[in-house]
């Protein structure tokens, strides 16, 4: 699998590529989480989210369904007593209804053939009244191409299904329904849109 084989080098890209952008991101993502939250974050990756979400709640489950990924992500958090990892398909989720606070999946959808499925799976396991985060990357441009960097990454060997700009990512969740989702932008190299959903 192209991302056990990219899991090693992926913190490069993380830190000094689009290093202002994923700190940004991620400590807004902490930003939604309070102490007595139990929450789900899935395609953890090595752990970027992670990392940051961790001190903020009470618990949480690091899901990818990386192997290379979350050996990563458990090297990089290894401080932390209140989070786990496992493995998981984010499109077949095991676990109950309703069982989360908080669910986060960043940056994942666009590599899916089915986000709806996902997304859909991400409700199932947030309990009402919880929150649903989902950064993604998106286009500066006003267009849906890939940019120079996403297409050297799928020369490598990644398969991207989807590319979207701040408002193809919008219209993408009004489409599903989501009318009242809340969206934060965050600007840079690679920027990333942030979408909130409460349940």
């Amino acid at each position: 699998m192209f991302w056990d084989i990219a899991a090693r080098l992926y913190d490069v890209f993380e830190n000094n590529y689009n290093g202002v952008v994923n700190k940004a991101l991620s400590e807004k993502v902490a930003e939604l989480v309070n102490e007595h939250d139990e929450v789900l974050e899935c395609a953890c990756g090595t752990g970027m989210i992670s990392k940051r979400v961790a001190p903020r709640c009470k618990k949480l489950l690091a899901t990818d369904f990386s192997e290379g990924m979350l050996k990563q992500a458990r090297k990089k958090c290894s401080s932390f007593d209140n989070i786990s990892f496992s493995f998981a398909d984010i499109t077949a989720l095991p676990f109950e209804n309703e069982r989360f606070d908080i669910v986060i999946a960043g940056n994942v959808i666009h590599l899916l053939d089915n986000p709806q499925k996902a997304i859909n799976e991400l409700a199932r396991v947030c309990r009402k009244g919880g929150t649903i985060i989902i950064p993604t990357y998106v286009n500066s441009q006003n267009n849906s191409q890939p940019s120079l960097f996403i297409r050297l990454l799928e020369q490598l060997g990644a398969n991207f299904k989807r590319q979207f700009n701040y408002a193809s990512y919008q219209q993408f969740f009004s489409d599903m329904g989501y009318e009242n989702a809340v969206y934060y932008l965050i600007p840079g190299k690679m920027p990333c849109a942030i979408a909130v959903i409460s349940k």
